[in-house]
């Protein structure tokens, strides 16, 4: 087509390669910082802890992460002063209340005080305020879930049409895949368990396990799938309706295998593994909505979708348990037993670790009912809350982020904060742009590009710390030297200004033609 018309394509303006450029930018920025700080040069983060009167104390820990600053662009301000809401309802409220109402015991440290409140009360408070947000969703979400079931299954208008960007795989290919997936379920629950101490009672765990996995993990799968395909996989109540998971799949299994001391540890590991199916299912349906979504959004054929998406499962399993393996030896994770990491600090797994002490509350019957009793209150008042800003027109604060924001530690929240509020300011300068479409796309594409490139650095560093049997292999100061914390907030906060600077200077050039531009 002639140059200035408007029908060429995005690869003829540059669009493309714009993109790529965007994605290439966040890439290097958060590689690049984390690479600096496992220098150990500049510090990851900063951390404190300090007392508020005399017998109350709380904290704070701030880390410098691009790829959570990423992460904070795409979920948005709601998301993003929902779950400050939670850091302040959990340090701000309730780590000095519960602090001042259980001294330190002797020889504790303040910041080992701290911490364990923390860890051990605190963070159910926020496991209460997400089970009640995840019914919450649930319920809201029951119709139109159904419908669009009964739309695929049993319509088959998909299976007759010629249209092929209205064609489905056909239901009986869809019974089929779920029976194998069933059989395979089944397998590894009954030899998971065959493997323990439960092996007397394995045939009895797979017949709970198999309709678990099939109704559970349909219902959630439905549920973060749809919410998925309507906002976005970063806004999925999969930390919600994964809590409801690991407590009523524990309730079950002791309801069928009453626990002794010596199947107690090996019940939570079963509880926990058909919940890690049904988490499966989830994080999947996630994805492959989206995939979906995008793929009708420019016409593709959903049925092509399906089979590659198909593909695309089965290659990431044959791959991320390799990946795993790798970060368990190099650096542990927070929790675990870590006999032989290499690391002195473990990956944190807040998500993992509570869902642990869930299950082993519940098979233990030791549950903190009165900390989960509190948080549910914090629920309802919350969901009470946001039906009323949203009523009014106002930012929502939507409960299951606050409930994250409460029980994820301030390391993992603080950065996607201050991505959320960048991208606020970041969206209001795009409108009054010459083209604000562009810089919507320049501003996903780069904090695409964040979580990125310090995720592929965070796995490279593992396999060097694995391959060289040290805890930092590419260190430059000895191993007493404390890094310099502001060091690594001049990295942090000069790479913002460097990315978000590029961005706005992109975004003001006006286009002509393809090759005309100024």
């Amino acid at each position: 087509m002639g140059s200035g018309t408007r029908g060429e394509t995005k690869d003829e303006t540059g669009e493309a390669r714009e993109g790529l450029v965007a994605v290439i930018l966040g890439s290097v920025a958060s590689a690049g910082l984390a690479i600096i700080t496992a220098t150990r040069i500049a510090a990851a983060e900063l951390n404190g802890f300090f007392h508020i009167g005399a017998t109350s104390s709380t904290g704070y820990n701030f880390a410098w992460s691009l790829a959570l600053l990423g992460a904070g662009h795409l979920v948005g301000l709601s998301v993003g002063m929902a779950m400050l809401v939670g850091q302040v309802i959990s340090w701000v409220i309730a780590v000095p209340i519960l602090t001042s109402m259980q001294p330190a015991t002797v020889g504790q440290t303040l910041a080992d005080h701290t911490i364990a409140i923390w860890r051990t009360q605190v963070r159910f408070i926020g496991a209460g305020t997400i089970a009640v947000a995840a019914i919450y969703t649930l319920v809201r979400l029951a119709k139109p879930v159904m419908g669009g079931l009964v739309s695929t299954l049993v319509a088959s208008r998909a299976a007759r049409t010629t249209d092929d960007t209205d064609r489905d795989i056909s239901p009986p290919w869809i019974y089929a895949l779920t029976a194998l997936c069933l059989v395979i379920s089944a397998y590894l629950a009954y030899t998971f368990a065959k493997s323990t101490v439960l092996a007397p009672s394995a045939l009895k765990l797979t017949l709970i396990a198999v309709p678990f996995v099939l109704i559970v993990g349909f219902i959630i799968a439905g549920v973060c799938g749809y919410m998925a395909g309507l906002i976005g996989a970063s806004n999925s109540p999969i930390s919600g309706v994964g809590i409801l998971s690991i407590v009523i799949c524990a309730s079950v299994i002791t309801l069928a295998v009453s626990p002794t001391v010596d199947t107690r540890q090996a019940l939570v590991a079963f509880a926990l593994f058909v919940t890690a199916i049904v988490f499966a299912c989830a994080t999947i349906s996630n994805d492959n909505l989206q995939d979906l979504k995008t793929g009708q959004l420019v016409g593709a054929s959903p049925m092509r979708q399906q089979i590659a998406l198909i593909v695309g499962v089965a290659a990431g399993a044959s791959v991320i348990p390799f990946v795993l393996n790798l970060l368990a030896k190099a650096y542990g994770f927070a929790g675990a037993p870590n006999v032989s990491v290499i690391a002195a600090n473990p990956l944190p797994a807040p998500q993992a670790t509570l869902i642990s002490a869930l299950a082993q509350g519940v098979i233990g019957g030791h549950l903190e009912w009165t900390m989960l009793g509190i948080g549910a209150a914090v629920g309802v008042g919350l969901v009470i809350l946001d039906a009323a800003l949203g009523a009014m027109k106002k930012l929502r604060i939507p409960p299951l982020a606050v409930g994250i924001g409460i029980y994820l530690p301030m390391s993992a929240t603080f950065a996607v904060i201050v991505g959320a509020v960048l991208a606020h300011w970041y969206d209001g300068r795009g409108r009054s742009m010459p083209n604000p479409d562009r810089a919507q796309r320049l501003g996903t594409l780069v904090a695409s590009g964040l979580i990125v490139g310090e995720s592929i650095w965070g796995v490279i560093n593992a396999g060097l710390i694995v391959g060289f049997s040290k805890d930092a292999p590419i260190a430059l100061v000895p191993e007493n030297f404390a890094p310099a914390p502001w060091l690594g907030v001049l990295g942090f906060v000069g790479a913002i200004v460097w990315l978000y600077g590029w961005m706005l200077r992109r975004s003001a050039v006006v286009e002509i033609g393809p090759t005309d531009r100024r």
